[in-house]
C-alpha cells in the first residue's frame, strides 16, 4: 500500500468552484469482498479520500495515484481527529469542487455517525450520496454461522451500541424492551460486557441465555467465544477478547456449532505474506482468502517493460531468421504482445515460429492471445529445455525473458550449437516502502508463511531485511520451485518447504498441506 497522508489544515474555499460530491460509503465490516460494486467504483475515482481504521484501508489501494489520502484515524477508545474536524474536511474539500469519498467501516448510518456528517455537509450545501455497506451487526453473527433470525426462536430483532460510559447510571438503553426480543446485537461492547449481562438479568433474561461475543468478524482473524449469561463474563476474561467485537444475545447463538462455516476454511487462521508484483499477486491472494487465510500483501517487486527496447525491435525486424521462440514467464508473454499491439501487429507475427514456454502458466499466456506452444517441458525450470533442443538440430534461438536472469539456458543452448539471441523485454524493480507491515509482524511473529515466487522476490526481500535486525533463519520462508529455494539459501534465509509442482496452484497446495486444517 502507498503511503497516506494526514492533513487537517484549512482548504481554502474557491466561491466560483462549482462545490463537488461527497459520498458516505460503507466499507462493510473487514472481509474487502463484502463493499458494494458503487462503493468500490466511487473509491476509484475519487479526488479526495477521507478514512478511518474501520475503513478498511485495503480499499486504498485502488484509489488513483494522485487521489489525496487523508487518515482520520478513528479507533477503538480514541479519536486522533475529532469529529467536528472531520465534518469541517468535507465540507471544505468538497467546496473546492472536489469529488470527496468518506470511507467508513460497516454502514455509515448505523452507529457511524453518518448523520452528523450530512448534517454538516446540508448546512453547507454540499450535495452528497449515501452508498450502503455491509453492517457488522449482520455480517458478523453470519459468518460465525449464527442466524440472527429463524422461524424456530425468532420473531424479533434488535440492534443497540453499547458503547456508554457506564452503562449502570442513568443508561439510554431500553433495557426492559430488549429483556422481550428474541434476539439482539449490541456492538461496541466489549468493555461493557459485564454491564450488559447484569442490565439482561435485572430485566428478567435467564441465566442459561446463549449468548457470543464475535472478535474482529469476518476477517481470518475472526474468533467466536459462546457461553451463556451466567458465564460469558468469565470466558471473555479467560479468552482474553479485545475489541473489535460485537455480542449477540439469544436462542439463535446455538446454532454456531451448526452453522460455523467461515472459522473451518482449511486455512482459517493463517497468515500469509505473498512478496510478487501487484499486478500478479491478486490472483494468489483471492485463492488463499477464499480457503480463509489473512493474506499480507508484500509486492517486493514490480514489473517494468523496458522501453525503448531496441533489442526487441531488432529481433521483429529479423523474425523470420529465428526457428524458435522461447517464453520463460507469464510476464515476459504480456509485455511481448502489449508491445506488439502498441506497433500495430498481433500473433500472426508469430506464425511458422516454433513456440516454447517455461511452465504452464506461462503455456496459459500464450493461448489467451492465440498462440498454441509446441512443447512446455514436464519440469518449470529453464534447464528442462534443453533435452527438447538436443532432440533437433541447432537453429537460432530467441530467448524473450526479464532483463536480469540465470545464464544457465542461453549457455546450454550455445553449447548445442544454437545461435542464441536473448532480449530481455522488462525488468523487476525494487519496492523499497511496501515490506513495512509485513517486517513488524515477522517481528511479532505473527506471519505463518512469506512466499517466493521467483529468485527477484527473495533478492528485494531481503533488501528489506537488510535494514532490520531479524535473524533471517527465522523467516517463514516457502519457495515456488527450486531455482527460488537456491536463492533462499544463498541469501541466508533456510525455506521451511518448497512446492514439488513449480506454480501458484502447486505452491498453495503446498501451503494446504503443511497449514491445512484436518478436519
Amino acid at each position: 500500500m502507498r503511503l497516506t497522508i494526514m492533513n487537517t489544515s484549512v482548504v481554502p474555499r474557491n466561491h466560483h468552484t462549482p462545490p463537488g460530491t461527497v459520498y458516505l460509503i460503507g466499507a462493510g465490516p473487514g472481509d474487502p469482498g463484502l463493499i458494494t460494486v458503487r462503493g468500490r467504483a466511487l473509491i476509484e475515482t475519487a479526488d479526495v479520500i477521507v478514512y478511518d481504521q474501520l475503513g478498511a484501508p485495503v480499499f486504498l489501494t485502488l484509489a488513483r495515484p494522485d487521489a489525496e489520502l487523508i487518515d482520520v484515524g478513528k479507533r477503538a477508545g480514541r479519536h486522533t481527529v475529532p469529529q467536528p474536524e472531520i465534518n469541517r474536511l468535507l465540507v471544505e474539500h468538497a467546496q473546492r469542487g472536489r469529488q470527496v469519498v468518506r470511507l467508513k467501516g460497516g454502514d455509515p448510518m448505523v452507529f457511524g455517525r453518518g448523520g452528523e456528517e450530512l448534517d454538516a455537509l446540508v448546512d453547507a450545501g454540499i450535495p452528497f450520496e449515501v452508498v450502503p455497506g455491509v453492517s457488522s451487526a449482520i455480517a458478523g453473527p453470519s459468518y460465525a454461522g449464527i442466524p440472527l433470525t429463524h422461524r424456530d426462536c425468532t420473531t424479533a430483532l434488535a440492534i443497540a451500541t453499547a458503547h456508554e460510559a457506564d452503562l449502570k447510571e442513568e443508561s439510554t438503553i431500553p433495557w426492559s424492551s430488549l429483556s422481550g426480543i428474541n434476539s439482539t446485537v449490541f456492538l461496541m461492547g466489549v468493555a461493557q460486557l459485564a454491564n450488559i449481562v447484569d442490565h439482561l438479568l435485572r430485566q428478567g433474561r435467564n441465566t442459561t441465555t446463549p449468548i457470543a461475543i464475535i472478535e474482529n468478524a469476518t476477517t481470518p482473524r475472526q474468533r467466536t467465544v459462546t457461553g451463556t449469561l451466567a458465564d460469558i463474563v468469565n470466558r471473555a476474561h479467560e479468552a482474553a477478547v479485545k475489541p473489535p467485537a460485537l455480542i449477540v444475545v439469544g436462542e439463535v447463538v446455538r446454532f454456531h456449532d451448526r452453522f460455523n462455516w467461515f472459522e473451518k476454511r482449511p486455512l482459517f487462521g493463517r497468515s500469509i505474506a505473498v512478496t510478487r508484483a501487484s499486478a500478479q499477486a491478486a490472483t494468489m491472494a483471492d485463492r488463499l482468502q477464499a480457503l480463509g487465510a489473512e493474506v499480507v500483501l508484500s509486492p517486493a517487486i514490480t514489473i517494468h517493460p523496458i522501453d525503448p527496447n531496441p533489442l526487441f525491435e531488432s529481433f521483429l525486424h529479423e523474425i523470420n531468421s529465428y526457428r524458435d521462440v522461447v517464453f520463460t514467464s507469464v510476464n515476459g508473454v504480456e509485455v511481448f504482445f502489449n508491445q506488439l499491439r502498441q506497433r500495430g501487429k498481433d500473433a500472426r507475427l508469430l506464425a511458422g515460429h516454433s513456440i516454447i514456454c517455461i511452465g504452464p502458466a506461462t503455456g496459459d499466456a500464450c493461448r489467451q492471445h492465440g498462440i498454441i506452444p509446441d512443447f512446455i517441458p514436464e519440469t518449470f525450470v529453464a534447464e528442462s529445455l534443453l533435452p527438447w533442443f538436443q532432440n533437433r538440430p541447432p537453429a537460432r534461438t530467441a530467448l524473450l525473458r526479464a532483463e536480469s536472469a540465470r545464464d544457465l539456458l542461453p549457455d546450454g543452448l550455445r553449447r548445442h550449437g544454437c545461435q542464441v539471441n536473448v532480449i530481455p523485454l522488462y525488468r523487476t524493480d525494487f519496492v523499497p516502502q511496501a515490506g513495512a507491515d509485513l517486517l513488524t509482524r515477522l517481528r511479532d511473529n505473527t506471519i505463518d508463511a512469506v512466499t517466493f515466487t521467483s529468485s527477484s522476490t527473495v533478492d528485494a526481500f531481503c533488501r528489506w531485511l537488510a535494514a532490520t535486525d531479524l535473524d533471517r533463519r527465522t523467516i517463514p520462508a516457502v519457495a515456488i520451485g527450486p531455482v527460488t529455494a537456491d536463492t533462499c539459501r544463498e541469501r541466508g534465509l533456510q525455506p521451511i518447504a518448497e512446492a514439488s509442482v513449480h506454480t501458484i496452484p502447486g505452491l498453495i497446495d503446498l501451503l494446504l498441506q503443511r497449514f491445512g486444517r484436518t478436519s
